[in-house]
């Protein structure tokens, strides 16, 4: 028995010992490298499907790691490979596009980029406005810390950078250019997302249900145009249009049973060129979020209902009835493996401390194209939240100061070098487990 004590307290400061190390390692590899890193990537953000630059600047970074580098994988993505003998093969993904959002965040690096937007061709101004730029930054610090680590791992590790997250088409464009044919299909699919609303530092987990499924859905109401001084004589689209978008609101709270979660957003509503002209048309945008297929097959036919049955109220003829239009930007649900999200929760625990890990289910319906790494075929994966905010910006906002600014707001920011080291902490030590010597 004394033996068997002494040998488990000798494995606990073993770990502890190893933990403290990496610690230190990923300090360094930040004051060093990765600091400047982000700071290149947070001035230089790039729009969905257009991420040239920061996919070359990836490619050479993972070549500098060590790693065998693909570029142009499902268009602008990169698969960097490192095999370190038998074993298992994971795969840890970051995404890197940005956003057409104007930076108004105050900070000193703040992006003034600008880009010719590939669906529109209008040029908008970019931002890293949810923290993708956190993301690649870290999936570098990763591959930098597991080439330096050979000794302590064995298998085959797969990074992916994708593109397009933001318009939920970069995970299946490179499934559809043949990822896992091409690379090997993963024992496990790991990734993660910077949070603005948790505090720096720690990990947030669920066993099960992480991200929203996602659907994009057009709306096309037609009208019969007239001078707006003679309505009578036409179909007003415009009022149309609101009575369905106020229709739409009863969805979630009359269609789905009062336990099932879902949302139906109209984020866009143009129609109109002049004060006194009734047009031919309006147009809305919405974004529809479901946890389960029933779900969105209801909220999906709820639309189609609605809209067709408001145009025939306003007297539309069946040849102009609205259009609903499904478009093609879509992800399932994000459905973590449990038995995985235990495993790396008690490693996270054990060398990262117990206080780090939380569990805290998202107080909103965000969506994550990661789900398509995990499916077709079904592949354990595990896909968590790194806290990006300072615990003292929560403090102020408690007590009247500023609010923490949401993803996708022109104010978002996060605070880099926590979010950065905690990113590189938690893939690290997942990876390590996963890959035993």
């Amino acid at each position: 028995m004394r033996i068997l004590i002494s040998a488990l307290l000798a494995c606990v400061v073993a770990t502890s010992a190893a933990a403290q190390d990496l610690s230190s390692d990923i300090e360094r590899d930040y004051d060093r490298h990765l600091a400047d890193l982000f700071d290149h990537f947070h001035r230089n953000p790039e729009l969905s499907l257009v991420e040239f630059e920061t996919a070359a600047r990836m490619a050479d970074e993972l070549r500098n790691a060590g790693f065998d580098v693909t570029e142009g994988v499902g268009g602008t993505g990169v698969v960097a490979i490192l095999e370190n003998g038998a074993g298992p093969l994971v795969m840890m993904r970051a995404d890197m596009d940005g956003l057409p959002v104007e930076e108004m965040s105050g900070l000193s690096n703040a992006s003034v980029a600008t880009q010719q937007d590939p669906l529109t061709g209008a040029t908008v101004p970019v931002m890293h406005a949810c923290g993708h730029d956190v993301h690649i930054t870290s999936l570098v610090g990763s591959a930098r810390q597991m080439s330096r680590r050979l000794d302590a791992w064995r298998g085959t590790l797969m990074l992916v950078v994708q593109p397009a997250e933001e318009r939920g088409l970069g995970a299946r464009a490179m499934r559809d250019d043949g990822l896992w044919e091409r690379f090997g299909t993963p024992d496990y699919a790991l990734g993660f997302h910077v949070a603005a609303q948790r505090a720096a530092g720690v990990i947030d987990v669920q066993d099960s249900n992480t991200y929203a499924g996602v659907d994009s859905v057009d709306v096309i109401v037609h009208g019969i145009g007239s001078h707006g001084a003679s309505p009578h004589q036409g179909i007003d689209p415009i009022v149309l249009a609101s009575q369905i978008v106020m229709a739409l609101q009863t969805l979630v709270s009359r269609d789905l049973p009062p336990r099932s979660p879902g949302v139906v957003t109209v984020g866009s509503f143009h129609s109109g060129t002049k004060h006194n002209i009734i047009s031919n048309e309006a147009r809305l945008q919405l974004t529809v979020r479901n946890t389960d297929p029933e779900t969105r097959e209801t909220l999906l036919n709820g639309i189609r209902r609605i809209a067709k049955n408001m145009g025939r109220a306003a007297g539309l003829p069946e040849d102009l009835l609205p259009e609903v239009l499904v478009l093609d930007e879509w992800t399932p649900p994000g459905l973590n493996n449990a038995r995985l999200v235990q495993r790396l929760r008690n490693v996270w625990s054990s060398q990262l401390g117990a206080e780090r890990v939380i569990d805290e289910p998202p107080d909103g319906m965000g969506g994550e194209d990661f789900a398509f790494f995990a499916i077709d075929p079904e592949i354990p994966s595990a896909f968590w939240r790194v806290g990006g905010t300072p615990p003292e910006a929560f403090e102020s906002a408690t007590n009247g100061g500023p609010a923490i600014p949401s993803h996708h707001s022109p104010q978002f920011r996060i605070s880099p070098e926590p979010a950065v080291r905690t990113g590189v902490e938690s893939t690290v030590v997942a990876l390590l487990d996963l890959m035993p010597r």
